[in-house]
């Protein structure tokens, strides 16, 4: 008689439930621990715990000379940060808002970017640099964009957007032990706020302890077989409830949350559209010279036969963010432009 060991299966992983900007700050906290190297910097990051509550409990955990408040000066803390990473620091430093990367692109893209290059290799630059973006909320034109396009344009960083509190938590793990820079932008809108209009994924299961997500591997958020939907942050709660509308009439819509810009997933998008033959993109980025034109290159440049339609990309028009909510609202990638897009390509 043969007898065959059989492995026993894995015990499942424990987990509990956050918000994504409590997993944000559980990777942070972990990694604070495990390595003194780490710390973090900004405006309002210290007694305020950041005003997207990307920082809440880490000043009185680990006091003012690991979790430091900055003056209103983006290039001084940001070129503070950088010089910090090439001495072997890994520094976690935030910039309000997306929006603001104007006062301070220099640091930014000239030094924390190029050094690496600059000094044929021998110097890495282990530093982190968090965002907020996203509009919705009537923040106006300065600080309701998401310009991760433009991050991902300019070539020496790794380029990161998580949309759930558990991929939240595992690519903060990465960027932070990442020898090269990594921008990490969050949108506010997945953050789970009480004070802001809260989507109802932005609290779920999130893995206990050390937990990693790869950067440069996208995630199937849904599988379907008729179209599909490459997108990333909050959008992929839109395109998810979308698909679960339009399921009811027999249109499978598959989701691909893209995770990360730098690297981008190319062969995710190619073997969900190989599978589907229709493509929509959405981006709340604005549309011209941003992600959704490079999304659909890649399957074009790969073999442009593999669309039975024509691509749909649902975008910001190049306008600024409206103030007003309800001009803002016309212009975001919402549930209604994306369910229009759906059912043109799967009429196709």
């Amino acid at each position: 008689m043969t007898i065959i060991d059989t492995p026993a299966a894995p015990a499942p992983r424990a987990s509990h439930r956050l918000t994504t900007s409590k997993a944000m700050v559980e990777a942070i906290a972990q990694e604070m621990e495990r390595d003194p190297s780490v710390f973090y910097l900004g405006e309002d990051v210290g007694a305020y715990g950041g005003i997207f509550s990307s920082t809440t409990g880490l000043l009185e955990r680990f006091g003012p000379q690991r979790v430091i408040d900055t003056p209103i000066s983006e290039t001084a803390f940001i070129g503070l940060g950088i010089g910090a990473a090439v001495e072997g620091m890994r520094p976690i430093v935030e910039l309000m808002f997306a929006d603001f990367m104007g006062v301070c692109l220099d640091q930014i893209y000239n030094h924390m970017a190029k050094i690496h290059y600059e000094s044929g290799g021998n110097v890495k630059v282990p530093m982190v640099l968090t965002t907020a973006v996203g509009g919705g909320y009537s923040d106006g034109a300065q600080h309701s964009q998401c310009l991760w396009g433009t991050f991902a344009h300019l070539p020496g960083m790794k380029v990161v957007v998580p949309s759930t509190p558990a991929d939240a938590k595992g690519l903060m793990t990465s960027a932070i032990r990442d020898d090269n820079p990594v921008i990490y932008l969050f949108h506010k809108g997945v953050m789970g706020l009480p004070w802001m209009a809260k989507d109802a994924r932005s609290t779920d299961e999130v893995p206990e302890g050390d937990y990693t997500v790869p950067i440069g591997k996208a995630r199937v958020a849904r599988e379907g077989s008729d179209v599909t939907v490459v997108t990333l942050s909050l959008s992929v709660h839109h395109a998810l409830d979308v698909a679960e509308s339009v399921a009811g009439e027999g249109i499978d819509v598959e989701v691909i949350d893209l995770r990360s810009l730098v690297p981008l997933d190319r062969e995710a998008i190619l073997t969900s559209v190989g599978k589907t033959g229709r493509l929509v993109v959405v981006d709340e980025d604005y549309s011209s010279f941003g992600l959704s034109g490079e999304v659909v290159a890649t399957v074009a440049d790969h073999d442009p036969r593999m669309l039975r339609v024509p691509v749909q990309r649902v975008a910001v028009p190049d306008v600024p963010i409206p103030y007003a909510h309800a001009l803002e609202y016309a212009v975001l990638p919402r549930q209604d432009r994306i369910e229009k897009a759906v059912r043109t390509a799967v009429a196709g």
